[in-house]
């Protein structure tokens, strides 16, 4: 017989990974902690594998964990897509868009509400990410359109900007300058650490982080320095100091699947024009 997995089972799983703790993914899916604990036993029950290793107080993926949480993503995105369609009396899925965090702000309190302002009977589905991810889950048809950064001679690029240092002077004058990096593979990360080497400079990482808002208050607390874009902050706060080298250009790209729907054409259509005025 086959194995069937209740959705509740694999929202809870998903609000775990994406909160990073037990407490935070319970107040997301309005289950005790107790509760949680044995809705995630009873999934691995039914997978026959471990999908979580506990380390201390964080919880980190085993392999089968990782490979769960891609499907796990896939199938709640089918069935809210079908709840919402066939509740809805419409059987054409959302607009989905994907998109990098340095967009996220500027994006989602501007783009997505002028869009639905502008097509209230549309639905959407956004998804904040890095560009590799994005770009996996547009190539497996799960995005229609993907907003990231690539190198600035990409044919998909809207728009092209300075990657520029971020963070207090004093960092710089160090032997070994400190660094805020978001986790890999970034191309930010990449960039900074090469401008560093070839000016034969020391760095160590003071801090890494999956997450933009942790990477400012990292970068504003004095903890280390970091290379971004003017989205980052602002180009009022960019660093300049005559240790630090010159840094590479980056493109804001713009990747759309093929056979767009109406709603989609349009919502890609606004996205590239948010972009070039970004």
């Amino acid at each position: 017989m086959p194995v069937n997995l209740p959705t509740n089972l694999l929202r809870s799983f998903v609000a775990i990974v994406d909160t990073g703790s037990m407490l935070n993914a319970s107040e997301q899916v309005f289950v005790t902690q107790s509760a949680l604990s044995l809705q995630i036993k009873r999934l691995e029950e039914l997978v026959q594998q471990t999908l979580f290793l506990r380390e201390g107080r964080r919880l980190n993926l085993t392999p089968a964990g990782e490979v769960m949480l891609d499907y796990a993503r896939r199938v709640l995105l089918l069935h809210d897509e079908a709840v919402a369609a066939v509740s809805a009396g419409r059987f054409a899925g959302p607009a989905r868009i994907g998109m990098v965090q340095d967009f996220a702000d500027t994006l989602l309190s501007g783009l997505l509400s002028r869009f639905s302002e502008l097509h209230p009977d549309a639905q959407i589905y956004a998804r904040v990410a890095g560009t590799a991810e994005l770009q996996a889950l547009l190539d497996r048809r799960e995005l229609d359109i993907l907003l990231g950064f690539a190198a600035p001679n990409d044919a998909h690029a809207v728009t092209v900007a300075p990657m520029a240092w971020y963070g207090e002077p004093a960092l710089a004058d160090r032997s070994i300058i400190p660094l805020a990096v978001l986790e890999e593979p970034c191309r930010f990360r990449e960039a900074a650490i090469r401008g560093l080497e070839d000016a034969g400079l020391q760095w160590r990482i003071a801090v890494e982080t999956p997450n933009l808002a942790t990477l400012k208050a990292a970068v504003g607390a004095g903890l280390g320095i970091t290379c971004r874009t003017h989205l980052f902050i602002g180009e009022e706060s960019t660093l300049t100091h005559e240790r630090l080298p010159e840094l590479p250009r980056v493109a804001a790209i713009m990747r759309a699947g093929e056979k767009l729907d109406s709603a989609a054409q349009r919502l890609a259509e606004l996205a590239r024009e948010t972009v070039q005025a970004l």
